[in-house]
Parts: C-alpha cells; sequence; structure tokens
C-alpha cells in the first residue's frame, strides 16, 4: 500500500502532472524554435537555440513522467496541505502597488517604502535595520543605474532621482 500523501499511479500524482505540463512546454518550445528555422551549426538560425533547447525540456520532462509512473510522486492535494497564503498575497499585492506608483512617483519614492514594507511585515527585521536598509538599498541601485551605467529612470512628480 502506499504511503499517505503519495500517488502511485493515477490522475493524483502532481509529478505526473508537472512532466506532462513541460513536456508540453517543451514542444511548443520545439515548434517555435523550428518555425523561426533552425539553420545548421556552422550557420545557426534564429530558432537554433530555441529548438535545442525544446529538446532537452522534453528529455527532462520525460524523466520526470518515468520517475512519477515508476515511483509514484504527492498527491495533488498534499503540495497545498498546510499552505499560508497571507505572505505570498502581500508580497503580490505590494508588488503590483509598486508597479502602478512607479512612474507617477519616481524609482526612489516608490521603491523605498516598497522595501521598507517587504523588511517589516513579510520577514520582520528590527526598526532599527529596516530603515537604513529600505534607504540606503535603493539609493545604492539608484547611483549605479543612473550615474554609472548612464540609464534613465523616473524620477516622478516631485522630481526626485
Amino acid at each position: 500500500m502506499a504511503e499517505a500523501g503519495r500517488a502511485k499511479n493515477g490522475l493524483n500524482n502532481s509529478e505526473l502532472w508537472g512532466g506532462l505540463v513541460g513536456l508540453a512546454l517543451g514542444m511548443f518550445v520545439i515548434w517555435s524554435g523550428y518555425k523561426l528555422k533552425i539553420g545548421i551549426i556552422n550557420d545557426p538560425g534564429s530558432g537554433f537555440v530555441l529548438f535545442y533547447t525544446g529538446i532537452l525540456m522534453c528529455l527532462f520532462a520525460l524523466s520526470i513522467i518515468i520517475a512519477a509512473v515508476t515511483e509514484g510522486g504527492p498527491t495533488v492535494g498534499s503540495l497545498w496541505a498546510g499552505t499560508r497564503w497571507t505572505k505570498p498575497l502581500v508580497v503580490i499585492a505590494c508588488l503590483s502597488l509598486f508597479a502602478f506608483l512607479f512612474e507617477p512617483l519616481g524609482f526612489l519614492l516608490s521603491s523605498i517604502p516598497l522595501l521598507l514594507l517587504l523588511l517589516r511585515v513579510i520577514d520582520p527585521v528590527r526598526w532599527t535595520l529596516a530603515i537604513p536598509l529600505a534607504v540606503l538599498a535603493p539609493l545604492g541601485v539608484w547611483w549605479v543605474l543612473k550615474r554609472a551605467l548612464l540609464i534613465q529612470l523616473p524620477s516622478g512628480i516631485f522630481g526626485i532621482g
């Protein structure tokens, strides 16, 4: 008898489903590479790397499918047991808000509050460490991108940055 939370055969084997999705994705990548013209090793076409990457993806997916059929794998329900959704949903909400505020507020005024919120809410860090990190890390990234690499970043409505 299979141990609890594992599916030897059948539609409840999550590794089987993962392998099938990977196989379908690999076949799509192969097809896309083929449509872009593969070419030859001495004169590769634009789909050369894509085509052979798809073949590699299919081989890996087939190895997962074979292992899932022969050895079994966790059930689909056991993968989600005990999952805590609050922190991932908070991160998604924070990143969505950041994406909306990035251009209107600019890089610095949107990334400093984001980093402070993530440092305090997701993985609580004491204030004496969170504030300097939330200010200095975006300032350092801003300096490297804007001054050293000469990449234009949005300065927002206040013109900061």
